[in-house]
């Protein structure tokens, strides 16, 4: 919630420290301070209101966390401070921490009810830092806004005018294929997912940078509601299908980001929007689609239908043999199995782009984790009529078996990764309230920094 931050170098003087330092801060107070203390039986864990005596204003606020280098220590800080601006005087990269999860854990979702006017603001004196901290959150809050938005105002339509409107805003180029015009320009499994839909289904692309340099091609699934067609989601797994274009909503994230600090990558980036819906004309389980590259497929259930989506956008991704190719997709429940709900799983057989992963997403903080492409599961994809079916018969080893599914659709000499992801948190934790979310997000950004800056 940028609307926290302000780029200013003035307000009440915020200190964050660790509680370990508790007793050699203490020691440095007056005496009457120290009593103070005493009275309050403070002991160097959470906010401390540091008083003018004289005047009985609040003269300094300090928070006592177990770490200040762990991102999310200050991430319920906004919620504990009384109204003010408050202005952060400790290190650059603990301000950078501080004022990320300062203002993610202000973030509110607020187009369906009566906002509140922001009454705790964090300044940042440094106009750079306050760009770049101010540059990660909107791309987190895009992540979480366009995933919390009601299926019914985030159809394919909607999801092509924002991105729409982020091509105009960064002098980028967007197009899209709408309807029956899938099937004439050879996308097969995009138009068969979504035809049953009043919501038309669409191909969205939207290219930026620079022609000449390295290309960089994002693909995000675009479910905007998951009915599960024909094989029905019960109640209980309908309600939160919102959030099956979460995938969508990751890449536009990301690309916020990329294109607003400007790296030096040429960007496409490519979302097959659709609805499953149910209707006269619905995908059936037994049919068989030949897709985009040519491969046919059998329809084991009607929902995966994710994969499907995604293989006709990866089909065409690589035939301009980007030199890095990366989806987002809220795929499989079995890699929320195996990961939990925090953890998204990630999967790449090339080891560099592993590796570099790995690093940069502990250097934000952004936990990914690498799960396995094991070739001999490929198998639990064979079909008796088709080239392949769309899903495994038995529940083992989901997330895998997606992966493999989407990998038939990419080059073996593409640098490939495929995100699985929830998009959604279902605890609140500090910075992360209940609801949307971007996992991987900033790891990304910062492995693509790190290889192209």
């Amino acid at each position: 919630m940028t609307q926290a931050l302000v780029n200013k170098s003035e307000g009440i003087p915020l200190s964050i420290k660790s509680s370990a330092e508790f007793n050699a801060w203490q020691e440095k107070q007056s005496d009457v301070t120290k009593n103070w203390l005493k009275s309050l039986s403070f002991e160097g864990r959470g906010v401390l209101l540091v008083p003018n005596f004289e005047s009985g204003t609040l003269s300094e606020a300090v928070f006592f966390c177990n770490d200040t280098n762990e991102l999310w220590s200050c991430g319920d800080l906004a919620s504990q401070l009384p109204a003010g601006t408050y202005l952060l005087n400790n290190d650059a990269n603990t301000n950078k921490l501080v004022a990320t999860s300062f203002a993610l854990g202000a973030y509110d979702f607020t187009p369906y009810k009566e906002s509140k006017p922001v009454s705790v603001k964090l300044a940042i004196a440094d106009k750079a830092l306050f760009d770049e901290v101010t540059t990660y959150v909107k791309g987190v809050s895009i992540v979480r806004d366009l995933v919390n938005m009601p299926a019914g105002d985030m159809m394919p339509q909607h999801l092509a005018e924002i991105m729409s409107d982020m091509a105009d805003e960064f002098s980028g180029e967007f197009s899209q294929i709408v309807g029956d015009e899938l099937l004439e320009q050879n996308y097969p499994t995009i138009h068969a997912v979504g035809r049953a839909s009043a919501n038309k289904p669409r191909l969205l692309d939207l290219r930026w940078g620079d022609k000449n340099a390295p290309k960089v091609t994002l693909v995000g699934k675009g479910v905007c509601f998951d009915s599960g067609g024909l094989d029905l989601k019960p109640a209980s797994g309908m309600r939160l299908m919102k959030k099956d274009m979460g995938g969508a909503a990751h890449v536009l994230g990301l690309a916020h980001m990329i294109m607003a600090f400007n790296l030096p990558i040429n960007l496409r980036v490519m979302i097959p929007a659709v609805e499953n819906a149910v209707s006269d004309n619905a995908l059936r389980p037994g049919d068989v689609i030949k897709t985009r590259k040519g491969i046919t497929v059998e329809i084991d259930n009607t929902d995966a239908e994710g994969r499907l989506v995604l293989c006709d956008a990866l089909a065409e991704a690589v035939t301009e043999k980007p030199d890095t190719l990366i989806d987002f997709a809220t795929l499989t429940g079995a890699c929320r199995i195996a990961l939990g709900t925090e953890l998204p799983g990630f999967f790449s057989d090339d080891k560099s782009l592993v590796e570099g992963l790995e690093l940069a997403a502990d250097d934000v903080q952004d936990p990914v984790w690498h799960l396995p492409l094991h070739k001999a599961y490929k198998d639990l994809l064979n079909s008796t009529v088709a080239d392949m079916t769309n899903c495994a018969s038995g529940p083992f080893g989901g997330a895998i078996t997606a992966a493999l599914y989407l990998q038939e659709f990419v080059e073996q000499d593409i640098s490939w990764v495929h995100f699985d992801v929830m998009a959604w948190n279902i605890r609140k934790l500090p910075g992360r309230p209940v609801g949307g979310e971007a996992f991987g997000v900033r790891a990304v950004l910062k492995y693509l920094q790190n290889k192209y800056s």
